[in-house]
């Protein structure tokens, strides 16, 4: 160690508020340590006389020049915590005043800080700190998956590879003696993006994808076959009639089970029975129990109809199912795969557990869904996944009512481009995924359901469900209202460690939340496999020979 640092060094806080702190510093050469150069966003320790040492960042820099011509540095810092008897707890305001001493923190300082900050079977890592890679930055991975995480960034801060990053190192880590760990991490894929990241993972798309309607409950079911704009009370009436009556019918069980049967069971009905159902009714002629006068030369003796009472007011609500029908984009929800497939494989495809092979990871690709079914898709997902969440937990408590873990199998599910399907908005097209989702973000965690939000336009999502997230890794967000938006949802306390957001580096982010010892600006690991890229090479492209269409195949597929 230099010798100089034996002797008090000649700085001194001259102000303490409640989120700075400003040190004065005659000679900055004799305040550096070794080698270590102090710039922005460098340590410094700051004792009292009560054996308490605060650690604060540098934020600011600035020199002040008295009369005399004496040149003096002014530094300000943003206090992070106080470190105690050896350990670290967060917050400033138990430093005795006036402080004793300042010095700059060294690297040990700050790795020994992190490293304490997380018992080694629960430390879980994926970043270092940003201005210093050699410091890992551990959190604590159960209060990091076991509570809802928001990931936030503009286009080009380095989002997608973050996820990556983030399930690629969590499924990663196992013990010895078997190939694959327990976890389980379903990936709502809107871009095609994540396919290449995950190799090895179930990959769900529009060509294997096979979702049964008839397990949508009463909302979802309303929201896609009905015109719940219409407030039609018709077609509502008929449309539950037909279902109930038909899953009546198909079910073979005792006459007391079908007493139970109501139109959130989720038992097979035929969607073309519907049909056919509101067909006849839409049609329907209704005997009198009069018959033609003998007057009536060519209808004599023959019983008397009229228009029944639904005669021609649900055809908007016929050719509406009719049109979804034949509609081939929907062959996924109501072609046949979706009658045969069972409740059974539908969750264990969704799960991971298919009979080929079973994965850690599901990625569900969504690029290929019809934006307006996109909603009830991911609503229908997210719901059973929930309800398994659940189901589980109470079967694992009706066999040991002492069980402490009432999931052995938690799941996370991560939405990417979140805004999509549950944003602030109030349009029904939107309520059943964000009815869905909404659950998960409130109750989620007591059935081991947690979810990862991901957006470059936080303030466009549901604010009941970004709310509820304990840990939060934001990124470069140059929108004004996105960042307005994440700031209010993040302590106060943080200053302007928020400010930064805004010059983030890609691939740097604000960690913060119950997972991590202190907020700090890190930088995400790079993953093994990386997302695909969706940015397309305009002026490369723009600058080669000029390319030919095929427009007959354009039509062809536009046609599908």
């Amino acid at each position: 160690m230099d010798p100089r640092q034996e002797e008090q060094i000649n700085a001194q806080v001259i102000a303490v508020f409640p989120d700075k702190v400003r040190i004065i510093v005659d000679d900055l050469e004799d305040f550096k340590i070794a080698e270590e150069s102090l710039k922005v966003g460098s340590y410094v320790k700051i004792a009292d006389n009560e054996n308490a040492v605060l650690i604060a960042i540098i934020e600011n820099f600035q020199i002040a020049v008295s009369a005399e011509g004496k040149r003096d540095h002014i530094i300000e810092a943003f206090p992070l915590g106080i470190l105690r008897n050896g350990k670290f707890e967060r917050g400033g305001d138990s430093l005795a005043i006036p402080p004793k001493e300042v010095q700059p923190a060294t690297i040990s300082d700050i790795k020994k800080i992190y490293e304490d900050s997380v018992p080694k079977e629960a430390s879980f890592r994926f970043a270092t700190l940003s201005s210093n890679i050699s410091v890992p930055v551990p959190v604590n991975g159960d209060k990091f998956f076991n509570k809802h995480i928001a990931v936030v960034g503009s286009t080009g801060s380095g989002k997608s590879h973050t996820l990556a990053t983030i399930i690629q190192k969590a499924v990663s880590e196992k013990g010895d003696g078997f190939s694959l760990n327990n976890s389980h991490v379903i990936i709502f894929d809107i871009h095609s993006e994540y396919k290449s990241a995950f190799p090895s993972a179930n990959h769900i798309d529009i060509s294997n994808l096979a979702l049964p309607y008839w397990m949508l409950n009463s909302e979802e079911l309303e929201e896609f076959f009905l015109d719940t704009e219409a407030n039609d009370h018709n077609q509502r009436n008929i449309f539950k009639e037909a279902i109930i009556k038909d899953r009546l019918a198909k079910f073979s069980g005792s006459a007391s089970e079908k007493q139970n049967i109501h139109l959130d069971t989720p038992i097979l009905f035929d969607i073309r029975e519907v049909l056919a159902y509101a067909i006849a009714k839409n049609e329907e002629m209704v005997n009198t129990g009069e018959v033609y006068a003998s007057s009536n030369k060519e209808k004599a003796g023959q019983p008397k109809y009229t228009q029944g009472s639904l005669h021609g007011k649900l055809t908007n609500f016929v050719n509406r199912l009719e049109n979804k029908l034949n509609d081939s984009r929907l062959n996924f929800f109501l072609g046949e795969q979706s009658m045969k497939i069972t409740f059974e494989e539908t969750l264990q495809k969704l799960l991971g557990y298919s009979s080929k092979s079973e994965s850690n990871v599901t990625v569900i690709d969504l690029s290929g869904v019809p934006f307006e079914v996109l909603s009830i898709t991911v609503s229908l997902i997210s719901r059973l996944v929930f309800e398994y969440g659940y189901i589980y937990k109470r079967i694992r408590c009706a066999k040991n009512p002492n069980e402490k873990i009432n999931n052995d199998i938690p799941i996370l599910l991560v939405y990417e481009e979140a805004h999509k399907y549950v944003p602030n908005s109030d349009l029904s097209k939107y309520r059943a995924s964000k009815v869905a989702i909404e659950r998960i973000a409130k109750e989620g965690r007591k059935y081991g359901v947690t979810l990862l939000l991901a957006s470059q336009r936080p303030s466009e999502i549901s604010e009941t469900i970004f709310s509820q997230c304990s840990n939060f890794i934001a990124m470069r967000l140059t929108n004004p209202a996105d960042q307005g938006y994440v700031k209010k949802l993040l302590p106060d306390s943080l200053g302007s460690l928020i400010d930064k957001m805004t010059s983030f580096r890609q691939g740097e982010a604000l960690l913060v939340g119950e997972s991590i010892i202190l907020p700090s600006i890190v930088q995400i690991e790079p993953c093994i496999h990386t997302p695909s890229s969706s940015d397309i090479p305009y002026w490369q492209l723009w600058k080669e020979e000029w390319k030919n269409m095929d427009f007959a195949a354009i039509k062809e597929e536009w046609y599908k």
